[in-house]
């Protein structure tokens, strides 16, 4: 569903949460925010919508309409929707995007609950990447929350890999960060504690596609992979970092933690993480 069908529905009549993004299809927020509001008997309803290009001139319009309760951003304007805000939080100031708007006395609050989400499942292994390095894959609107985590666990050394490494010169801001070409990753790995894969490599409909090569998988080799795709749970890029023994982090641990933070950002009440977890492992089996 689009904004202008959103909006023509009696679905936008009454109070409710919106994911934006596109594509939005393969999304799991609705299932995990539903479930949590029907738990504690929240009757606000939460929609995702496939935002398109067109759409975005009366986006500021709706953000501001009484049903409207709070949103969730993904790509592609993680960027593009910070306009549309009152404030930011510092976090969000800091990274250059928003994944969350909180609506507060009438203000739209733009957030970021990325960084949170991304960090929770890396905490038991944190001694381990203090004073380390790390390889990124990709450039979207969640690499800069990952850099501003990794930062934050004592990661000292961050190589971004991107397809076009000479056009991401918004990378240059950040101290001990290096954009290099994907011929160049492998150069990396060795002082590399931790490789993530943020791109939409491996995500459904691509889920034959990994940022490595079949060829380099050794290189993986007693690293901690993480990727933030979710959908499938197990990526290629993850089954790619298991058949060599490297310990793995799927998507749908950021996915769960990054929402919670959310919801009670939005509603002041405590995530049931345990039973989200249940209703999601559920949805794939």
């Amino acid at each position: 569903m689009n904004l202008t069908e959103f909006k023509r529905s009696d679905k936008s009549k009454n109070p409710h949460f919106l994911l934006f993004g596109n594509p939005v299809d393969h999304s799991l927020s609705p299932v995990m925010h539903n479930t949590a509001a029907k738990s504690l008997g929240i009757e606000t309803k939460y929609h995702a919508i496939a935002l398109r290009p067109d759409e975005l001139s009366s986006v500021s319009a709706h953000l501001n309409s009484e049903q409207f309760k709070g949103a969730n951003i993904t790509i592609p304007y993680k960027h593009m929707l910070m306009q549309y805000m009152d404030e930011l939080s510092i976090v969000a100031e800091d990274i250059g995007a928003i994944n969350t708007i909180v609506k507060e006395n009438g203000r739209l609050i733009g957030d970021n609950t990325d960084i949170y989400g991304f960090t929770v499942p890396l905490r038991p292994v944190r001694d381990e990447l203090y004073n380390t390095e790390a390889i990124v894959f990709g450039t979207g609107g969640a690499t800069k929350a990952i850099i501003y985590a990794l930062f934050d666990l004592g990661i000292n050394q961050i190589t971004v890999i991107s397809r076009e490494p000479a056009g991401k010169d918004y990378f240059n801001e950040y101290d001990n960060v290096g954009i290099e070409g994907y011929g160049a990753w492998t150069s990396f790995a060795d002082d590399s504690a931790i490789i993530i894969n943020a791109t939409p490599l491996g995500m459904n409909p691509k889920e034959d596609e990994s940022p490595v090569r079949d060829s380099e998988i050794e290189v993986l080799q007693g690293k901690i992979c993480y990727d933030i795709v979710y959908n499938p749970l197990k990526t290629k890029f993850l089954k790619q970092a298991e058949e060599v023994g490297a310990r793995t982090i799927g998507g749908l641990e950021m996915l769960i933690h990054q929402g919670s933070k959310s919801f009670e950002l939005w509603t002041g009440k405590q995530f049931p993480i345990d039973e989200i977890k249940q209703t999601l492992h559920e949805f794939f089996e």
